[in-house]
């Protein structure tokens, strides 16, 4: 396994996340739990954190998760990734994409991303 904070670099609590979108914690576990964003324990009191690169201001500024991110962990999820396996495969650079997944993602290339995913089914 690689070392994930290697990969992603900075990470947010679920405080964290709930300032970033400007929306209560309870509303940052919700979207924890419907798998808009997934996170691990990590840190010296192993909090739960997700990766501050899921969150970018939208079109019109204003911060919000990487839409095309929850499908993308369901299509990983089906390949029976678990959450540090899928977080690993989106922060590592991919050959096929020319960059990594979740900055395909980033980019708008959800199509693109989703293929790769499928071929780990």
């Amino acid at each position: 396994m690689t070392d994930l904070d290697t990969l992603v670099g900075d990470w947010l609590t679920l405080p964290d996340l709930a300032e970033a979108l400007d929306i209560e914690v309870g509303k940052a576990r919700g979207l924890v739990s419907d798998r808009h964003v997934i996170g691990i324990k990590r840190g010296e009191r192993t909090t739960f954190q997700v990766p501050a690169l899921f969150v970018l201001p939208d079109v019109e500024g204003r911060p919000g998760v990487i839409p095309t991110l929850r499908g993308t962990i369901m299509v990983l999820a089906d390949a029976q990734f678990t959450e540090p396996e899928i977080l690993e495969w989106l922060f590592t650079p991919n050959d096929e994409l020319g960059e990594r997944p979740v900055d395909a993602l980033i980019h708008g290339k959800r199509a693109a991303v989703r293929r790769v995913a499928q071929t780990l089914l």
